[in-house]
C-alpha cells in the first residue's frame, strides 16, 4: 500500500492524460478522477440513481449511461444545477480515489486531478503537486485537433478552469510539456527517480 500521493493536475490539452500513462508505464499506479466519473455515470453506475432522480430520465442516453451532452448543456449556465451536479458526483468520486489510493501497490501513486487547484480537499492528501505546463495557444490548438471544438469552444472551457497562473502557484514540480513524446518521457523518469526517492524517505520516516 502506498501512502505517499502525487497530485497531476493541468489544464486542457495541456498533457496530463500523457504524462500520466508514462507514470504507469513506469509500473506506477494512477488514480484518475475523470476516469471515476465516467464509471460512476456509465450504464448501471452508482451515481446513475441520484442523477435520475434529480434531473429526470432524460439526462440517460439509450445505453442507460449519462447523457453528458445533455447534462452539461442543463449546468453551463444553471449555477443551481452545477452545484447539484457537484454534490452528487464529487462525494462519490472522493470516496472511491480514496479508496484506490489506499489499494495503490506502488511506492507512490499519481492522483489526477484536472480541478486540483479549485478543491481544497484533494489538494490536502497530496504530498507533492505536479503541475502539467504549456502555452495557452498550444492548449487551444491541440483541443481543437483532438476534439474537433472551434478556439471560441476551447476558450470557453478554458475560462470556466482555473488560470494558468493559478495551477503553477500551487506546485511543487512543473512539467513544461512544450516539445515531443519522447521529451515529456525523459521528464517523467526524471520526476519519478525523485518521486521514489521521497516516498521511500517518507515511509522510513512514519515506519
Amino acid at each position: 500500500m502506498s501512502d505517499y500521493v502525487v497530485g497531476l493536475t493541468g489544464g486542457i490539452g495541456s498533457g496530463k492524460s500523457a504524462v500520466a500513462d508514462a507514470f504507469a508505464t513506469l509500473g506506477i499506479d494512477v488514480v484518475d478522477t475523470d476516469a471515476l466519473a465516467h464509471q460512476l455515470t456509465a450504464p448501471g453506475g452508482a451515481a446513475l440513481p441520484a442523477l435520475a432522480a434529480a434531473f429526470g430520465s432524460a439526462i440517460l442516453d439509450a445505453r442507460g449511461a449519462l447523457d453528458r451532452a445533455e447534462m452539461r448543456r442543463r449546468v453551463f449556465a444553471d449555477t443551481d444545477a452545477r452545484r447539484q451536479l457537484e454534490g452528487i458526483l464529487h462525494p462519490m468520486i472522493r470516496e472511491l480515489s480514496d479508496s484506490l489510493c489506499r489499494r495503490a501497490q506502488s511506492p507512490y501513486v499519481i492522483l489526477a486531478v484536472p480541478l486540483l487547484f479549485e478543491s481544497g480537499a484533494y489538494r490536502q492528501r497530496c504530498d507533492r503537486i505536479l503541475v502539467v505546463d504549456c502555452p495557452e495557444s498550444r492548449q487551444v490548438s491541440r483541443v481543437m485537433s483532438r476534439n474537433g471544438f472551434s478556439a471560441a469552444q476551447v476558450q470557453a472551457i478554458m475560462d470556466a478552469q482555473a488560470t494558468r497562473t493559478q495551477r503553477l502557484s500551487i506546485a511543487n514540480d512543473i512539467l513544461l510539456n512544450d516539445q515531443g513524446l519522447p521529451e515529456l518521457n525523459a521528464k517523467v523518469e526524471r520526476l519519478h527517480a525523485d518521486y521514489l526517492a521521497r516516498a521511500t524517505q517518507k515511509g522510513a520516516v512514519n515506519g
